[in-house]
């Protein structure tokens, strides 16, 4: 899960992390007040959505102006009106994709000077099980780019949880980062309050980027990102609280409430497979095979009639999905459970597009049977390369 900027910097702030005094901002007409509140001579207006890439981003609208979800002005009037034209606007950046996310909320923030621009990130190494630090002296650049065209300016290390954070880790850091003084020994402390909040609220990255040193020596989070593992969230209802969803997809917020894994993609053949390993196996072959998977959808081992039944109602409400692909391997899963709920799904919002089903495993004659004698258009396939071939061949005529 994702929250925004600004609820961030609370959590940091909450932490005792170092970060700058704000004001959030739903409402056009509060924009007057956060501006007042914070006092000048300079503000920061950035727009707030779950995208990275804001200051370079670029607003469809033109009465929003053509550059910048992040604007520094040193006029009053001017930081009033700026959170005025971002608020409902959409801003485009290269993290969004065409379409752009609108803006609903704007976090106004007040100026610092800024003498150095560091990076600072941590996240969970997958390879080694453990939380891993990420730091660079490039800060305010995309960390992808510094690692193409500089490596030797990223230090990454991992925590070993049988000790936790140590003071070391705090020093090799500074080091990394050419701190000294009074700089150092606050990114030591950093070092360890991150940590502690990283564990602490099951994050599963934490992004400070850019970590500036300001012009009277002290370090300071000028911009956050958080993520947090969705399956620890049943512990956190204060972080709970903080889900905007407006910013997820409306088909992935549909799927989250019937407990199934799904995420949208770009291409035009709707999947529904039980199993993480199944899933992205079926959207190798339809890859393959000469096209494009629409969404990742894992319906689980223990998937009920009813959770079919809403897992193909929303592959079809997809308006870019040309034909569908059910991939059944029946262990925990029933076929026939699988078969009554494509079934029960088709006669609630109709079969537009080809759809191909391949069923294999227990109650897979009963699940057979059932969709032979449902009357409907369904195009068998005896295993997972038939199936691909089929419905990329009814999909590409």
């Amino acid at each position: 899960m994702n929250i925004h900027e600004y609820q961030a910097k609370e959590i940091l702030r909450s932490y005792g992390a170092p970060v700058g005094k704000g004001v959030p901002v739903l409402k056009a007409e509060d924009a007057a007040k956060a501006v007042e509140e914070l006092g000048g001579p300079v503000w920061v207006v950035k727009a707030q959505i779950h995208a990275g890439g804001r200051g370079k981003g670029t607003f469809k609208e033109a009465e929003a102006g053509e550059k910048g979800g992040v604007r520094v002005v040193k006029a009053e009037d001017e930081a009033i009106a700026m959170v005025e034209q971002m608020l409902g606007k959409t801003l485009v950046t290269h993290q969004t994709g065409p379409a752009g996310k609108q803006v609903g909320r704007v976090y106004v923030e007040a100026g610092a000077g800024i003498a150095r621009e560091l990076y600072l990130s941590l996240l969970v190494d997958r390879e080694t099980s453990r939380i891993s630090f990420i730091a660079s002296t490039e800060g305010g650049m995309d960390i992808e780019e510094v690692a193409a065209e500089t490596p030797e300016k990223i230090l990454t290390f991992s925590v070993d949880p049988a000790t936790g954070v140590m003071p070391f880790h705090g020093r090799k850091v500074a080091k990394a980062l050419g701190l000294e003084g009074l700089a150092a020994k606050q990114c030591i402390k950093l070092i360890g309050t991150l940590y502690r909040m990283f564990v602490e609220k099951d994050a599963s990255l934490v992004e400070i980027n850019p970590l500036i040193v300001t012009e009277d020596g002290n370090l300071l989070c000028l911009d956050c990102k958080m993520n947090f593992d969705s399956n620890a969230l049943y512990r956190h209802p204060e972080i709970m609280e903080l889900r905007d969803e407006t910013e997820e997809d409306e088909k992935e917020l549909a799927a989250s409430k019937y407990d199934l894994n799904y995420i949208s993609l770009d291409g035009e053949i709707g999947c529904m497979v039980n199993g993480a390993g199944l899933a992205m196996a079926t959207m190798d072959i339809i890859k393959l095979y000469g096209s494009e998977p629409a969404n990742f959808l894992d319906v689980g081992g223990g998937a009920t009639k009813e959770k079919v039944t809403e897992a193909f109602k929303i592959i079809t409400s997809d308006p870019n999905v040309k034909g569908i692909l059910v991939n059944i391997f029946g262990g925990i899963m029933r076929c026939d459970v699988i078969a009554e709920g494509v079934i029960a799904a088709v006669k609630e919002v109709g079969l537009k597009v080809p759809l191909v089903v391949r069923l294999e495993g227990t109650n897979v004659e009963l699940g057979k049977d059932i969709i032979n004698k449902s009357g409907l258009d369904v195009i068998a396939a005896d295993n997972l390369a038939d199936a691909a071939e089929k419905i990329v061949k009814a999909v590409k005529g």
